[in-house]
């Protein structure tokens, strides 16, 4: 079912559940006039369809302590490395998100420390100890005034 097609009940139907994924499909049916079995069945079809790959909670990592976002710029010594420093860089938590990307980094990813030391840390004694990486440069995130998903 990778074919299907959203229509404007579709896109309804994920922008309520982007807003509050845990709406009744009764509440969501009222709201746009169709049956709960219609809103089931249209959020099964997206699920299958890979539209929908589940819920989630989302954290204030702030809230948890971790003060430091940063983004890092990885370049690889040879392109051939990249699948084994993507493992590697897997096993560190603090990274948070990784991609493998065209410009001036081989991979970009990242990372949430709890301080500028616990960066520090992280740099020195876990991706800088990474074989493959030639260099690296850290940009800190003052801010993240925008923060969305796509729009369906």
């Amino acid at each position: 079912m990778e074919n299907y097609q959203i229509d404007n009940l579709d896109k309804s139907i994920l922008n309520a559940l982007m807003e509050n994924a845990r709406a009744a499909y009764a509440e969501l049916a009222k709201r746009f006039d169709v049956s709960a079995g219609t809103i089931h069945v249209r959020v099964e079809k997206m699920k299958q369809a890979g539209i929908i790959q589940g819920t989630r909670v989302t954290i204030n990592p702030k809230k948890l302590g971790f003060d430091v976002c940063c983004f890092i710029g990885v370049n690889l010594k040879h392109a051939r490395d990249y699948p084994d420093t993507i493992m590697q860089l897997e096993g560190f938590e603090e990274v948070v998100e990784a991609y493998y990307t065209t410009g001036n980094y081989s991979i970009f990813i990242k990372v949430m420390t709890r301080s500028i030391e616990h960066l520090q840390d992280v740099l020195i004694n876990k991706i800088q100890t990474i074989e493959a990486i030639q260099s690296t440069e850290t940009l800190i995130s003052l801010q993240n005034p925008i923060a969305r998903e796509v729009n369906p």
